[in-house]
Parts: C-alpha cells; structure tokens; sequence
C-alpha cells in the first residue's frame, strides 16, 4: 500500500516538475536562458544544445547574451535560434549574440496568460489520471486479498490528500506564472 502511494507522489511530482519546466520555457518578455533549452545546434554532425557550445548570460533584463567557446560555431548558433520558433532574431557582432527580447503588447500576455492555464489544467488531468490508476490498484490489491477494507480507504484517503496538495502546487505555480507576465 504504502510503496503505491509513494509510486503515485512519484508520478505527480514529474508531471508537477514538467509543467513547471514548460512554464520557465514561456517567453514573457523577459531574458530568459531557458528559451535555449530547445534550440539544437549541428555540431560536427550531431545535434548540441546552445548552452553546451556557449556561455549563456543575461546582461540586461531583457538581453540575452551568447559568448561561443569555439568562435567556428558562432555562425550555426545563429542559424539555429533563426530556425527555431522562439520569435526573435539573432544579432550577431563577430564575437556574440545577443537577443533583445521585446517588450510584450497586451493582447500577447493574455494569449501566453491562457496557454499558462491550459498547461496547469492539463497537468492536472494528468494528476488526478495518477490518482485514478492509484486507486485501481488499491482496490484490486483489496480484490486479492493483500490489503483490508480499513487499509483500503486510508490508502484511498491519502492519494486524495496527496492529489489535493499536488493540485493547490499546481493552482500556486500558475497563478505565479500568469502575474508575472502581466506584470512585465
């Protein structure tokens, strides 16, 4: 009983940590090295992570700053970050590349305020999708005879209050989330 529900906090934490990876991939106006995270560079043949090739910084709040280890790799870095979906383009100096992100309209912020939303929803169908399959296997569990009626409803009661606590994290991220860019 006890290693179900701890398999079940589990898998509501990666799904809580994912939604939260997604949040910091959002592009709210701000610099934010993370919009890297899904930019691949082809390097020597495979496929690299900007921050693998470069030093990412922020150098102002909303400049981002690329520093290339090998200056060879400047030019596929660029192209890169063009080809990807992140929406701003690349100025290149000889030496780095800085992204100036630029300030969001409004109409921007309650489109990326709705997306925060439909990702904390989703995340919580996923939750509470944990809680369910839990529970399923509580009882068959109860069927075969390793667990009692009394164990059941305990195990029952501590995936809900598990759930529930996974569930106001959830509502606290994304409510985080949607001030800060509205904020910005």
């Amino acid at each position: 009983m006890q290693e179900q529900i701890k398999k079940a906090e589990e898998r509501m934490g990666r799904r809580y940590d994912h939604m939260c990876k997604e949040f910091s991939e959002i592009r709210a106006g701000r610099a934010n090295p993370a919009v890297l995270d899904k930019v691949k560079v082809d390097y020597y043949g495979s496929p690299t992570p900007v921050n693998q090739l470069a030093a990412v910084s922020v150098t102002e709040a909303r400049t981002l700053t690329i520093q290339p280890w090998d200056m060879s790799v400047l030019r596929p870095i660029e192209k890169a970050i063009q080809k990807s979906d992140i929406g701003i383009n690349p100025m290149n100096d000889g030496k780095l590349i800085r992204l100036v992100f630029p300030p969001l309209t409004e109409d921007r912020r309650k489109e990326i305020v709705k997306d925060v939303q439909k990702i904390a929803e989703e995340t919580k169908v996923q939750i509470r999708n944990v809680r369910r399959d839990t529970i399923e296997k509580l009882k068959a569990m109860k069927k075969s005879g390793e667990l009692t009626e009394d164990d059941l409803k305990n195990a029952e009661k501590k995936t809900q209050k598990l759930t529930d606590s996974f569930t106001k994290k959830i509502d606290e991220t994304s409510a985080a989330k949607q001030k800060e860019v509205m904020e910005l």
